[in-house]
This record gives structure tokens, sequence and C-alpha cells, in this order.
């Protein structure tokens, strides 16, 4: 499948379809058996993930995976130099073009730090965070790098409705303000409802179904795969958006 220049496309099905995992796929953390990955018309299948970083994919995880005992600005700087080339390190911290580089990443994250809102996180620990501000620091932390493609595992996972509706609106406004691509695994049918282009299914390794958020979640194959039951209309197929949401 493809995930095009500025959609957003959701990767949606039961436990255990392997959605995680083509994630960790594209990401270079595992190696497929069989198939192909391309990125920009350059194949990535075994590349490995620094390297398919710094080509511009970006991920947040399920699970955070933040650096907890670091301050919200430490961890953008950390993926901002994991995610662009530097030698700092290896060139020293006074010579002036590196002290020039490291104003340009700190520059750069105060930048995405006003996108999501978090200046007056900007010095706090991040364990020290409510959950769903460290969704968000996850996600800022992601932009810092910043990509083409947005991987976003099951990023509502644990947020309450507010949380949820918080979330969305920095999920559109990625996709709409920054024009960044974003492949989207996500358990929120209303969300994948109101927010995503087009919807591709997998059902345990294999293509379900792929077409808009109407067309998929209409689909008898999908409701039994994914719902376990046959007939039965999605709620959030049938309304019911979250506030604000608009694709």
């Amino acid at each position: 499948f493809q995930a095009r220049p500025g959609e957003l496309l959701a990767l949606i099905g039961p436990n255990g379809a392997g959605k995680t995992s083509v994630l960790n796929c594209i990401g270079g953390i595992y190696r497929p058996g069989s198939g192909r990955i391309e990125f920009g018309g350059v194949e990535i299948t075994r590349e490995k993930p620094h390297r398919i970083a710094r080509m511009g994919i970006a991920r947040t995880f399920q699970h955070g995976e933040l650096l907890l005992h670091m301050s919200v600005v430490e961890n953008l700087l950390v993926a901002r130099h994991a995610g662009i080339r530097t030698r700092l390190i290896a060139e020293g911290m006074f010579l002036p073009g590196v002290r020039a580089a490291e104003a340009e990443h700190r520059r750069a994250v105060e930048e995405v730090l006003e996108f999501v809102e978090l200046e007056r996180y900007r010095h706090q620990l991040v364990g020290a965070l409510p959950f769903g501000v460290q969704k968000i620091v996850g996600f800022a932390r992601a932009l810092a790098m910043q990509p083409k493609l947005l991987l976003l595992d099951e990023p509502s996972a644990g947020l309450n409705r507010d949380e949820r509706e918080d979330l969305a609106r920095h999920i559109l406004r990625i996709k709409h303000d920054l024009g960044i691509g974003i492949l989207w695994v996500e358990h929120d049918m209303q969300m994948v409802a109101d927010l995503a282009d087009r919807l591709y299914v997998l059902n345990y390794g294999e293509r379900l179904a792929e077409g808009s958020p109407e067309e998929v979640l209409r689909d008898p194959l999908v409701i039994e795969a994914y719902l376990g039951t046959r007939g039965q209309v999605p709620a959030a197929a049938a309304g019911g958006a979250l506030p604000g949401a608009a694709r």
C-alpha cells in the first residue's frame, strides 16, 4: 500500500493484525521476511533506524518511550540531534560553527514547542507531567526531527475525551499547517472516522479493505473482522464527530 504525501492514512484492524509490526518494518526496527519498502523512491527495506530517521521518517510510540528523567526541551533536543546529521561531540562544543548549529537546533525546538503549545512545560521533567501532556511531548519530539512522514502508534490510547479532542486538533494541525504525511495506527474508530482521509485495514497480516472511512467502516468484511459481528454499522461511521474535527 502507499502512504501519500500530506495524507492522513489510518491503519486499522483487530488486535494481532500486524499494525505495529508494519510501523516497525517501516522504521527499521523489524526486517520483513519478504516485500519491499520505499520512501521517496529509495528502497529502505534493510536500512538501519537512524538512517531512516534522517531520511525523514519520525515515529511516536504506543507507550511513549520518552526520557522521563529529562526536561521537555532536552527530549526534543535529543530527537533533533538524532534526526538531523550532526557531529557536535566530534567537532567540539566550543567551535563557532558548532555553536551556531546548536543555536539553530534550539531555535527549531522552540518553534516546535510553540506549535504544539508546550512552551510552559519546556523546563519541566517529562516524568512529572500528566499522561495526556506526555503524549503531546511524543508528538513534539517526532516533529523536532523535521519529518516528511510521521508514524503514529495508537496515540489516543489511555486518554480521556478532552485529551482525545486535543490530540485530534494537533493531528489535524500537523497535516494542514505542516503538510506532513501521517500513517496512523488507531483503535478509536470515532477518531478514525472523523480525521482520516483514507483507511487501510489489516487482518492478521492480510489486506482486507482500503478506501474512505465512509466506505470501509460499512464494509461487512471489516465489520466482521474488526467488531466480530456481521451487519452492524460502527457508530463512528454514522456520525457523532469529535467537536471541531474536520478532515
